[in-house]
């Protein structure tokens, strides 16, 4: 998604069929960390994060009949520039009313102010309208005319809102729309609510497979080496194999012996890598105030680190399979002849 200039709305606001027209940005703001009752000092808690948007208030809400707003507070949220609309569900999640002042720090470094987070005041509760059930309300809204007059004139619009006459009429106007800005810099994609909500969706999957696809070629390339590794010791050690079967050694007691020095190496590998992790994670939260690029409250859970011990034994046991049972079946007499 790329950012498009604001001058944008008002061109868009001339096309034949539009109704009405608003901005929408994602601010990305998370509440500020605490620690033994202090503030952080601009750390950020990842674990009470929600979603926070900025907009064009009186527009959107117009635009959006779903979000039920009582009118008194909605005039409030309005003549308000600090005020912000905040679901109700959301609100009692965190213990707050109408009235209530807190602070949010946007993750993204272009939505920050050198003079701190950003102040907020809570002048109206929403809900879902009953006509319109499963209707996410779990958010907050506050004024697009903020976030702009706060950061300057280079902010831009991620998204614009558009309302139109005739909804037979989508794909025409949504085509006439993006023509206006096609040879510009920033040419547009004009679509639906519900095909934007389904794109979403999909790169939010994608993500999930490219992370997934990049966790299995990392394992993959973490077995090659240790088998590797494994074959090296099993071939230099020929004449031991073949000592410790002349000594009365069965075979499987040999196999057993190999596949545990895998196990030992994978299980090492595991706990080191375990013990490095808890140790860089310990560093991030307090050498660098608890935020770094905009990441905070990590933490290392017990699941996630036995998940990686399990692992790496198993991508140790099958790294030590095959030189296992190349000892198993290697003849006394062939690796002394090798020697």
């Amino acid at each position: 998604m790329i950012p498009i200039p604001l001058a944008f709305g008002e061109q868009i606001r001339k096309v034949p069929g539009v109704r009405r027209v608003a901005v929408m940005n994602g601010f990305g703001g998370v509440l500020p960390a605490r620690k033994e009752g202090q503030d952080a000092g601009g750390a950020t808690d990842w674990s009470d994060a929600f979603q926070n948007v900025a907009v064009d208030g009186e527009e959107y809400f117009a635009m959006n009949p779903e979000l039920s707003v009582p009118p008194d507070q909605l005039r409030d949220f309005l003549s308000d520039p600090h005020a912000c609309v905040m679901g109700r569900e959301l609100a009692r999640r965190f213990g707050w009313k109408i009235g209530d002042h807190f602070f949010l720090e946007s993750f993204v470094s272009a939505y920050r102010k050198r003079s701190g987070p950003f102040e907020f005041v809570i002048r109206a509760l929403m809900d879902a309208d009953p006509r319109y059930p499963g209707t996410e309300t779990e958010m907050m809204v506050f004024h697009f005319k903020y976030l702009h007059e706060a950061l300057g004139s280079h902010i831009r619009a991620m998204t614009f809102l558009v309302e139109i006459d005739d909804p037979a009429r989508g794909a025409e106007i949504g085509a006439a729309i993006d023509a206006l800005f096609e040879n510009s810099s920033s040419p547009t994609l004009t679509e639906t609510e519900r095909n934007f909500t389904a794109d979403f969706m999909s790169m939010a999957g994608d993500l999930g497979v490219l992370i997934n696809g990049i966790g299995l070629m990392v394992c993959f390339a973490i077995l090659l080496v240790t088998a590797n590794t494994m074959s090296m010791a099993v071939r230099e050690r020929r004449t031991e194999i073949a000592v410790l079967k002349t000594l009365g050694f069965t075979s499987g007691q040999v196999m057993a012996l190999v596949v545990s020095e895998a196990l030992v190496i994978g299980g090492a590998g595991g706990l080191l890598g375990v013990a490095g992790t808890a140790a860089l994670i310990w560093v991030l939260d307090h050498a660098t105030s608890g935020t770094w690029f905009g990441f905070a409250g990590m933490a290392l859970t017990t699941r996630v680190a036995a998940s990686g011990l399990g692992i790496a034994l198993a991508l140790g046991w099958a790294a030590g399979l095959m030189p296992a049972v190349g000892a198993y079946r290697a003849r006394v007499t062939e690796m002394l002849r090798g020697v």
